[in-house]
């Protein structure tokens, strides 16, 4: 067994061909998940099946904009299983502010969040900026969403525009059939591409079929 350097984004491994983050907290894990002792650190593997970034990344992603010391707007919370690997990427110099609406799936993320140190959980609806400003303090470095409603783009774009600073990256896992369930994922794509393109650099997109079926993936930069 063998652990590599991603050769393009910072912060991810390879361990015989599958994703993996160093663990921020040695011997905390999520349900399902194996960890690796190799060289002295502990790897937590990172399945595309179960988190649409991993996906987007092994299906060819080119643009992953997650760095060391970031501070992120995570809207879709959860149980915060994907964003304990974007907490271990940033490290304890970096914050997420995690929004999610649900009070039943968010009890799930309290306690990796206080685990790790870098993750603030926030019970809010993400269509409503207003009810966590007061929280969200300062421009952040990224936002990423997954949020499974028909006005997906345009809850991002709201957030984007309120919450990140000017040149800062956005990251959008689009559930088409969420939006749309009448339409073709293609055409809901070119759509959200062209709703983004207004306020937003595109600076890569992918399918993320097979491992997320009818799910599409952009990566942008606020102009």
């Amino acid at each position: 067994m063998k652990v590599n350097p991603h050769k393009k984004f910072e912060g991810i491994f390879l361990i015989n061909g599958k994703l993996a983050t160093v663990n921020l907290v040695p011997g905390s894990k999520t349900a399902n998940e194996k960890l690796v002792s190799m060289g002295g650190k502990e790897y937590r593997l990172w399945d595309p099946y179960t988190s649409k970034p991993a996906a987007a990344i092994k299906s060819g992603l080119k643009e992953f904009t997650i760095k060391k010391g970031m501070k992120i707007l995570y809207l879709g919370l959860a149980s915060a299983k994907t964003a304990t690997f974007f907490s271990d990427i940033i490290g304890s110099e970096g914050i997420i502010y995690g929004v999610e609406i649900s009070e039943r799936v968010l009890r799930e993320a309290i306690r990796p969040s206080e685990m790790r140190g870098n993750i603030i959980p926030i019970l809010a609806d993400a269509r409503r900026t207003e009810l966590y400003e007061n929280i969200v303090i300062e421009k952040v470095d990224c936002v990423y969403e997954d949020v499974a409603d028909p006005d997906q783009v345009e809850i991002f774009i709201r957030n984007c525009k309120r919450f990140l600073k000017k040149g800062g990256f956005g990251m959008i896992a689009v559930k088409s059939r969420s939006i749309d369930v009448l339409k073709e994922p293609k055409e809901i794509y070119k759509e959200t591409k062209k709703t983004l393109e207004k306020d937003f650099k595109i600076l890569d997109f992918i399918e993320l079929d097979p491992f997320e079926k009818d799910h599409g993936y952009f990566v942008c930069q606020l102009r």
